[in-house]
């Protein structure tokens, strides 16, 4: 059968679209679509939600309540990006304006009550300009939830009110800055689609930059736990060493950070990076899927704050054995998953803290 030019060309792009894809790049783009995506938008609602709700709580047409609910919502939402920290957020330092975490010397108290003394006519011009240790939601837990802090009162009310209704408007201007240069028609999430782009030559950067953020992030996830628990102060408990311990959010923050990790590794559709591993790599993937579900069984057991279990010895316990199957998560993606899929991680984010 003679073939014109034509149907030559027309068979080529038939039998393009027929071959199979790169499984690297169908993971990047269902992880993309499926988790990264999703998450980025949800965190831009809370924010969105929580500067509605400073200006409803300062306005008194909504109760303290609500407005701490609204916080803890900002919370979780942005606990999740921990294991999805690729790209714009993860530049430029731009993730500390969200949480200043650790705070050993007290800095956001100290810096706060210094801001709104030089400043208590506070603009929004002041905080976008001010310290990082104040334009995030550890301040904004600060105002909401310290115990020194009475906002029934009218006095401290017009005090703090200025300061969170900034930081509210300040988390709402960054989360639609960064969701916007992940929808851009080439921004990060086209980027993770298609290659070669800009950012990555091929799928296997792509998923390597993946699988470092989701190993980064349980590595933190450690050394969150790990502080609180005193793991590096000599098995002393640091219970105002543990992130937004105001608001008693410390445990609920490690949840949603390690349920994302979890959907980084299955996808939303059992297409995640667990799809990359062949049939002799059967049995890394089962130890896997067993070590996700035992660490998230041993928080999910955890029925008291987190500084409540650090006051007692059944309690650190507890916390203890989560510190160490989280630890073997920890090594099981670092080690055994990272080498079965060829990915160099090299430097840790964590790496000096």
């Amino acid at each position: 059968m003679i073939r014109t030019p034509l149907a030559v060309a027309l068979l080529g792009l038939v039998l393009a679209a027929c071959s199979p894809q790169d499984p690297r790049q169908l993971a990047s783009t269902a992880l993309t679509d499926g988790v990264l995506l999703p998450a980025y938008a949800s965190w831009d609602k809370s924010n969105q939600q929580l500067a509605a709700s400073a200006k409803a709580f300062c306005a008194a047409s909504q109760d303290l309540a609500t407005a701490r609910q609204a916080l803890h919502t900002s919370i979780g939402s942005w606990a999740a990006l921990q294991p999805l920290l690729v790209g714009p957020l993860a530049e430029g330092n731009q993730a500390w304006q969200v949480q200043f975490w650790p705070d050993k010397k007290n800095l956001v108290q100290r810096q706060v009550e210094s801001l709104l003394k030089s400043k208590p006519q506070l603009t929004q011009a002041d905080l976008d300009q001010a310290s990082v240790v104040v334009q995030g939601l550890t301040a904004y837990e600060y105002a909401l939830f310290d115990g020194a802090i009475d906002l029934d009162q009218a006095a401290q009310k017009a005090r703090y009110c200025p300061l969170l209704i900034a930081i509210g408007e300040h988390q709402a201007q960054l989360s639609a800055r960064v969701l916007g240069q992940w929808q851009a028609q080439d921004g990060m999430a086209a980027q993770l689609k298609a290659f070669p782009n800009a950012r990555y030559a091929e799928a296997t950067e792509a998923v390597g930059e993946l699988l470092r953020a989701q190993v980064s992030a349980l590595d933190g996830l450690k050394k969150k736990l790990g502080t609180a628990l005193g793991r590096q102060s000599k098995g002393l408990a640091q219970p105002y060493q543990a992130e937004f311990w105001r608001s008693n959010a410390s445990l609920a923050s490690l949840a949603a950070s390690l349920a994302s990790a979890e959907r980084v590794w299955l996808g939303a559709n059992n297409d995640g990076i667990k799809v990359l591993l062949g049939s002799e790599q059967a049995d890394l993937a089962r130890r896997l899927d067993a070590q996700y579900g035992s660490t998230r069984q041993l928080l999910a057991a955890q029925q008291r704050p987190l500084g409540e279990l650090l006051a007692d010895d059944a309690g650190r316990q507890q916390l203890n054995a989560f510190y160490d199957s989280l630890d073997q998560l920890h090594r099981l993606h670092e080690g055994e998953l990272a080498k079965a899929l060829g990915i160099q991680l090299g430097f840790n984010a964590h790496d000096g803290d």
